[in-house]
This record gives structure tokens, C-alpha cells and sequence, in this order.
């Protein structure tokens, strides 16, 4: 068994790993009875943290926002630093994306209204330098990560690419960063099959409270499913080219998921697509092969175009 602060912070890391918990939930974890884990919320209470009860047989508790910071050892301006810093770190390529966005959606959960106010003044008074891409909405992903690690079904509005807006109702099951873009691959339970979202896409309604049982899927299974189903649905050229190189060379040398056929160990057939020819045929030239064009007139007048621009490019300049 913990002793008493031990398991006063092991309590408190389980008020903010979820939504809510039931007193028997609480004391199973623990391994004490249900009397210890009341007189252990008091004593959470006591030392400033609002912890919400829920009365009845099933009754259970929830770490709820409070009118002043928990004593966290931050002040009210540490804090709202702290948040800014940790929206703006978890929509940056630094490799610390979802630490950033479990830390904040941590401290959102108890930040009091007037600093919430606070955070998002300054969100709002932030401007972006032109041709850069706007940054993502911190609150909007703290609210799709507070769901996947609650476990509780997400409910959103979302924005099509072609501009039409449908509500969606979905079982979050991970975050996906890809570039200066978020997805979300949740099972869609309008259509009984996953789906994949773009975050900047989407307005989450308010919490559901409803509960699921997450479905099993490696992290490398995810990150593929998501990259395929992204690339493949933007695709608006395709090709089929026969690369004259080894099938491992090729797959990792190009920077977009590809099908890769092997046809003898220093040849492979390549089916890939882009939305710009001339970009997909710049892909094709960084491989340091030669290529045959087996399907695909756009690729190959794209290579025609831009033999002929870099001829004109090297016209004046020494051959030797």
C-alpha cells in the first residue's frame, strides 16, 4: 500500500488522466477502500484542488476547474505563460507535440475562468507573419486529445474541402502531425468505419461524457493508415514508372507513401500520385535513376518541360 502523499499524487494523476472516475474505480487502483479514497479527496481539497463529487451508489469524482490555481507552484501570469507556450510548442516540429498537448490539456482542466479568459486574449492578439501558415487553435486540439485520452466519444462540426459543413460523431482514437498539419483518425460512428480528419477543420461540441472501449491498433499501423489515407485522397495525378534501382533504395528516397513493386533486385515499379506534375517529376529526378514512364501523360510531359527549362537554364554555361 502507498503511503498517504504518495498516494495523494497517484490520486491526483488519475483525476487528470480522465474525465471521471468511480469511488471503487479509484480504490482498485489505489488498493484501499472506498472510505480512504473520500478521505483522501478531502485532503485534495483541503490543498486546493476542486475536486467535483458525484453522489449515489455509482457515485464518482472529477478533477473540475476551480476559482483559483491548485497549487501547482505557478502564479497566475506563470500559468498563463505556460499555456501560450505549451499551444504553441504543440503545433511546432520540434518532437514534442503530444507531451505539449497532454501537459496543456492538463492545466486547461483546472485553469479558473479568468485566466482561460486571459490565455485566449492573447491567442486572439497574436498575428501571424503574412505567407505563413496560421497556426492551429491550441483549444481545439486540448479538447480532441482530452477526449482520446478520456476515452469519451467526440462530437464536431467539420468543414469539407469543398466548404460544406457536417456534424460528426466519432470514437477519437489518435492525433497524427504531419508537417504544420494535424489529423485525427477516429472511428466514425454515423458510418461504422474509420475516418480520418483534418484538426483545423474541426469545432468540438461540448463533452459528451460517453464512454468507449478504444480499439486496438499499433502506432505504426496508425501513422501509415493516416498517411495513406491523406496523400492518396489529395492525389490528383497518377503514375506508373519502372525505376531502376532497388525497391528499398526507391521507397526511401521518395517523401510521399508509395507502392513499391519489386521486379528484381536492382528494379522496382513505382505507382504514385501528386497534386503538381512537375513537382511529382522533381521527386522522380532526386532519385539519382533512370525512369521509364509506364502510364501516366502528365508525369511524362512534366519531365519533357522541365528537361527542356533546365537546358535553357545551363545554355550559357561551360560544358566541359
Amino acid at each position: 500500500m502507498l503511503e498517504t502523499s504518495a498516494r495523494l499524487l497517484e490520486l491526483l494523476s488519475l483525476l487528470q488522466l480522465r474525465r471521471d472516475w468511480t469511488s471503487s474505480e479509484l480504490a482498485d487502483r489505489l488498493a484501499v477502500s472506498t472510505r480512504t479514497v473520500r478521505t483522501d479527496i478531502g485532503k485534495l481539497r483541503s490543498l486546493g484542488y476542486p475536486v467535483d463529487a458525484r453522489p449515489g451508489v455509482a457515485g464518482g469524482y472529477r478533477l473540475a476547474a476551480g476559482t483559483v490555481m491548485p497549487p501547482l507552484l505557478l502564479d497566475d501570469d506563470e500559468a498563463v505563460a505556460v499555456a501560450v507556450g505549451l499551444g504553441a510548442v504543440a503545433t511546432q516540429r520540434l518532437g514534442v507535440e503530444e507531451t505539449s498537448l497532454t501537459a496543456l490539456a492538463k492545466l486547461e482542466q483546472v485553469l479558473p475562468s479568468r485566466l482561460r479568459r486571459r490565455v485566449e486574449a492573447v491567442r486572439e492578439a497574436t498575428s501571424v507573419v503574412p505567407g505563413a501558415r496560421p497556426p492551429l487553435d491550441p483549444s481545439v486540439l486540448g479538447a480532441v486529445a482530452a477526449a482520446i485520452r478520456g476515452h469519451e466519444r467526440l462530437r464536431f462540426k467539420y468543414t469539407k474541402p469543398g466548404g460544406g459543413e457536417r456534424a460528426r460523431h466519432t470514437e477519437p482514437q489518435r492525433l497524427v502531425s504531419w508537417g504544420p498539419l494535424w489529423y485525427l483518425l477516429a472511428w466514425d460512428l454515423d458510418r461504422g468505419d474509420w475516418r480520418v480528419f483534418r484538426v483545423d477543420r474541426m469545432v468540438p461540441h461540448a463533452p459528451t461524457g460517453a464512454r468507449f472501449q478504444p480499439r486496438v491498433i499499433p502506432e505504426d499501423h496508425v501513422v501509415e493508415y493516416v498517411v495513406g489515407r491523406v496523400s492518396k485522397a489529395a492525389w490528383t495525378y497518377r503514375a506508373r514508372v519502372l525505376v531502376h534501382a532497388p525497391a528499398a533504395q526507391v521507397a526511401a528516397k521518395i517523401p510521399i507513401p508509395v507502392d513499391v513493386e519489386v521486379v528484381d533486385e536492382s528494379t522496382c515499379r513505382v505507382e504514385l500520385g501528386s497534386d503538381d506534375p512537375d513537382r511529382l517529376a522533381l521527386w522522380m529526378a532526386q532519385l539519382d535513376a533512370d525512369i521509364e514512364v509506364l502510364d501516366g501523360a502528365e508525369l511524362a510531359v512534366a519531365f519533357d518541360r522541365l528537361a527542356k527549362r533546365f537546358r535553357r537554364a545551363a545554355g550559357g554555361a561551360s560544358t566541359t
